[in-house]
């Protein structure tokens, strides 16, 4: 019998970096995801696999179930060792939340899929973490705040199939539905920046800076809910451009339009960790011609990307 579970990728359309700190956010499952199989056999050993957009296998390991060791591997790359331990502390804390979590003696065929390729950042841990939750019979967030750390919003866009407002309340999350269905949503574009952004180096750098956390809040919630009843384009282009200002000072790094894009006509916002991953673009038609020139092939209109 094989069991068969799927988790939604994620963007941060509001709330980058404020979240941690309890910002009301608003966050968008995005059509991308991963899903993860488990096909049980006789083998005694825990045998997984990890497919990327392709179908072609990225990651392979068997592990045994005592204690989650990787059988030895010869030749096996810095990236893999990596992956392989990571992988090992997800299941180690999964069955540390529930002991019977692979407890038995027989063995089990994983096959893990992304239908994204892996360097877009939409979430490949954390569809895997919440996938591996799901199977396991476990809380999600307890999951991932056990074994690493990070807001937990992405989870929440694993398990929502529309958009969200998040927010961390005496470090619970509160998850409510966003109804953020856009008019102008044939104006909003997603552009890749061709590179992949660590969010935890970027959130150390966010926790060493100092500024007025009460007004920056306050300030970003009155974004998210205003983008929430906005129905004009303009209105939401001023909006974004608003809370850029409001990161960039805080960061003390220049916005992505001043940084890559100055002389676009629409409006630039970055999501999430700065300085990679994906970017929200405001435009027309011509919108992807002119990234595409400037070196940015990836760009995915709204209804492409969203739930």
């Amino acid at each position: 019998m094989t069991k068969q579970y799927y988790s939604n990728g994620k963007l941060l359309i509001t709330g980058e970096y404020l979240v941690l700190d309890g910002a009301q956010s608003l966050a968008m499952p995005t059509l991308y995801g991963q899903s993860l199989s488990v096909k049980e056999n006789q083998g005694g050993l825990l045998t997984w696999k990890s497919l990327d957009e392709k179908g072609k296998p990225w990651f392979e390991c068997v592990y045994e179930l005592q204690g989650f060791s990787p059988v030895s591997n010869n030749q096996v790359s810095e990236e893999a060792l990596v992956v392989s331990d990571t992988l090992r502390k997800i299941l180690l804390e999964a069955r540390n939340l529930n002991p019977s979590f692979l407890s038995t003696s027989q063995g089990y065929e994983i096959t893990t899929a992304l239908n994204f390729p892996r360097e877009w950042g939409l979430g490949s841990s954390s569809t895997l973490i919440n996938n591996i939750a799901q199977w396991a019979h476990i809380d999600a967030y307890a999951l991932l705040w056990n074994a690493f750390s990070g807001s937990g919003y992405d989870i929440a866009c694993a398990q929502n199939n529309s958009p969200i407002t998040y927010q961390l309340k005496n470090n619970r999350p509160i998850v409510q539905p966003a109804s953020f269905h856009p008019t102008f949503k044939n104006n909003l574009y997603f552009v890749y920046l061709n590179q992949k952004q660590n969010s935890r180096e970027g959130i150390a750098q966010y926790r060493k800076t100092e500024f007025n956390t009460f007004s920056a809040i306050s300030q970003i919630n009155s974004i998210t809910e205003r983008i929430l009843t906005c129905s004009r384009l303009s209105q939401f282009e001023k909006l974004i451009k608003k809370h850029e200002l409001i990161l960039s000072e805080i960061l003390g790094i220049p916005t992505v339009k001043e940084r890559l894009f100055p002389d676009f006509k629409g409006t630039v916002k970055s999501l999430g960790a700065w300085g990679g991953d994906f970017i929200l673009a405001t435009g027309n038609k011509t919108t992807p011609d002119y990234f595409r020139e400037k070196g940015f092939a990836t760009v995915i209109p709204y209804s492409k990307m969203a739930k």
